[in-house]
């Protein structure tokens, strides 16, 4: 750790310790950089996400290979971190509400790289025990990856930490500029300097990139779940829709004409509920996912009524999970206009660079993560697989 009220320059200062925090500032390290990760040590989206590896949902060539890379990665990533990231492969059920066709639904996965299998109710009951075959009219069954999302985090901060890298506890409340260049960052107990500074703070980013005078088509929701302790029973899968709402959510709240982003205390769009649980390896279910948009980071919310209301949801399909003991948890998920992430230079500042905005996170980061810190090494602003991300895309200079 590194203490003090001010600080001499290092090569790279990461602001953000969730999954990206995390997994850049470990590459950047690795390929000799000095680095320097700064994080409030508060709740961020990696710590109430499912963990989820979606490495069969690359639509693209592009998001083909770095979902085939990202599933390589977290099939070594235990051993070459030398911690536990909690990672196995399972079955993903999706499943299709009763007045849908699953023939219908399955043709919208047409373009992915792995098709899924169309099950019968009675099917996808024998998948999963649990399910209740009658709230369904089928389910889609996929290959999926997943890991501890808490566990992945300490692994690559155990191993940065390892490699001589540092970590501080502390909120960033803004960025020093000179000349228009981004030369560090200043916190509540002191000010850190650095050739370059890699925002990786979610949510935050928005208000951190404001400050420098950048308005950026990164958006969030409000995620809202419920998590208990490690429970007896068992799950065979994780669960989820077939036709999440969530990305359609995005998709209309990260539109250039949403101009309430800019007000306080703005509902852009409704709520939507996406039924659906993860069992983690301690045998933790996190049951969601409520999400709502506002223009606020912690806007007021009927904690009650939420949960009601993910109990409700998850106990059409699994009933022995709606009065499972357990809290809930809200969080911000940051995403981008377009669903790609945002990953490169800022336009017109120097020093800075954005990494955030992940839709498919754990399945593509930590592998464009790798990418980005091995360019960086060579010299280079950027390579072909990130030029796609780059946040010139949709962001013009201040």
């Amino acid at each position: 750790m590194v203490t003090g009220t001010t600080s001499g320059a290092t090569d790279w200062i990461v602001v953000g310790n969730g999954l990206a925090g995390a997994a850049l500032s470990y590459e950047l390290q690795k390929q000799g950089f000095s680095v320097l990760l700064l994080d409030p040590a508060g709740q961020n989206a990696t710590r109430y996400s499912y963990g989820g590896i979606a490495y069969w949902s690359g639509s693209t060539d592009l998001m083909r290979l770095l979902c085939n890379e990202g599933i390589a990665l977290h099939r070594q990533l235990s051993a070459e971190l030398e911690a536990d990231t909690g990672f196995r492969e399972l079955d993903l059920l999706l499943t299709i509400a009763p007045d849908r066709d699953p023939q219908q639904v399955a043709k919208s996965y047409d373009q992915m790289a792995i098709l899924p299998e169309i099950l019968s109710p009675a099917a996808a009951s024998k998948r999963e025990p649990l399910l209740n075959s009658a709230a369904v009219s089928g389910a889609l069954r996929l290959p999926h990856g997943q890991v501890s999302p808490e566990a992945t985090v300490a692994a690559y901060n155990q191993a940065f930490l390892r490699l001589g890298g540092k970590l501080q506890f502390t909120s960033v409340t803004g960025l020093r500029q000179a000349n228009q260049q981004v030369t560090g960052v200043t916190t509540a107990i002191a000010t850190y300097s650095a050739a370059q500074v890699a925002i990786c703070a979610g949510a935050m980013s928005r208000d951190l990139l404001r400050s420098v005078g950048i308005s950026s088509p990164l958006y969030f929701t409000q995620a809202e779940i419920i998590e208990t302790a490690p429970v007896a029973l068992k799950l065979q899968a994780l669960v989820m829709p077939a036709e999440l709402q969530r990305f359609a959510m995005e998709a209309e709240a990260g539109t250039p004409e949403q101009e309430q982003w800019n007000q306080p205390h703005q509902e852009i769009l409704p709520p939507i509920l996406d039924a659906g649980v993860v069992q983690l390896s301690d045998r933790r279910l996190r049951i969601g996912q409520l999400s709502r948009v506002t223009s606020d980071l912690e806007p007021v919310v009927d904690a009650a009524a939420s949960e009601q209301a993910l109990r409700t949801g998850i106990g059409r399909i699994l009933p022995a999970l709606e009065s499972l003991p357990g809290d809930w948890y809200r969080t911000q998920v940051a995403f981008s206009g377009d669903r790609l992430p945002l990953v490169g230079a800022m336009p017109g500042k120097p020093g800075l660079y954005l990494f955030s905005g992940f839709s498919n996170p754990f399945a593509i980061l930590p592998p464009i993560a790798r990418r980005f810190a091995a360019t960086q090494a060579a010299g280079l602003e950027s390579e072909q697989v990130l030029d796609a991300f780059a946040p010139s895309r949709s962001i013009s200079a201040p």
